[in-house]
Parts: structure tokens; sequence; C-alpha cells
């Protein structure tokens, strides 16, 4: 690969770095070339980009844009890495789960994950990872549990012109019994 070229990998991945808040670094290294084709089809599938660089590259591409910010990523920059960006942070492990238990595999290994700004690395994460709940997933169970209150006053109140009715009703019945 000449220089050129690199530099055009580095743009890209660059690229894909800023346009994702979230990113998975895994090691696929023992996987077959079928295994791989599968990986990238049930990647395609769920909207996750998957791309396979060179550990030096994407360094390179990760200190252009903040070197602090990512510095904690760069220790799982070795062996054979493959990438994989999306806009939903659990779908990438959600992905690397399934595909093991189909495969009865330990394969892709997680060698960490990049979401929001938070870094989690090694592959005991991935349990943890595929329970994180989305930020509409989290905002919708807030403004359920505000609207819980409101919905029990409104019951109360509700209940309230249903009882007012009955007795207004009970009084008639005596009135005109009378």
């Amino acid at each position: 690969m000449n220089k050129q070229e690199k530099n055009e990998v580095i743009a890209a991945l660059k690229e894909k770095f800023s346009q994702y808040n979230n990113f998975y670094v895994t090691n696929t290294e023992s996987l077959s070339v079928a295994q791989v084709n599968r990986l990238r089809h049930i990647c395609f599938d769920k909207q996750v980009e998957m791309k396979v660089a060179k550990n030096t590259l994407i360094k390179k591409a990760l200190e252009s844009l903040n070197n602090d910010r990512f510095s904690n990523v760069y220790d799982s920059l070795n062996g054979v890495t493959a990438l994989m960006f999306s806009e939903n942070a659990k779908q990438p492990a959600l992905i690397i789960s399934n595909f093991r238990k189909e495969g009865n595999t330990e394969i892709p290994v997680l060698k960490a994950a990049f979401i929001d700004g938070d870094v989690y690395a090694g592959d005991n994460q991935l349990t943890a990872l595929t329970n994180l709940k989305s930020k509409q997933d989290l905002i919708g169970e807030i403004i359920g549990l505000l609207q819980s209150p409101a919905k029990n006053v409104i019951s109360g109140l509700n209940a309230g012109n249903k009882l007012a009715g009955l007795v207004k009703a009970l009084e008639e019945r005596a009135a005109a019994a009378s």
C-alpha cells in the first residue's frame, strides 16, 4: 500500500469516526472467509457498517480527529481489527452475541467499544453492551413515569364524577319514592 492509498484509507476512516458516535473494535482473525462474509451480510441487514483496516491507520485517523478523546481505544488496536459503526449503540453487540450463538464460537472477540464518549474495553463487556438502552428508550421510560401520576389524578377525578352521578341518581330515586 503506497502513501496515497494509506492517506485515502485514513481520510475514509476519519469520515466514519466523525459520522458515528458509536463504534466497536473487534477481532475477526480466526473467522473463515465464509464466516466473515456472513457477518458482513448480517451487519448490512442491521444497518451496521463493518470495515477492516490496519491498526496503524485506525490510530492515525483517531489521533487526527481528537487524540485525547480516543486515547483509551489505542490499547485495543492489535491483531486483526474489524470496526463496526452504528447509530444504535446496542446493535453491534447484539450482532456479535447472536453470531457467536449461531456459530457456536467465541469469535468475533470484542476488543473495545466506543459509545458516546465512553470506552468499554474487553470481551467481558459484551453482555453489558447488549443490555444498553437507547436514548429513545430512556426518554420513553421517563415520560411514562412522569405521565403515571397525572393519569392517576385524572382517573380519580373521573371516578369522582361517576360517584357524584350515582349519588345524584340515588337522591332522585329517594325523592321520587317519597
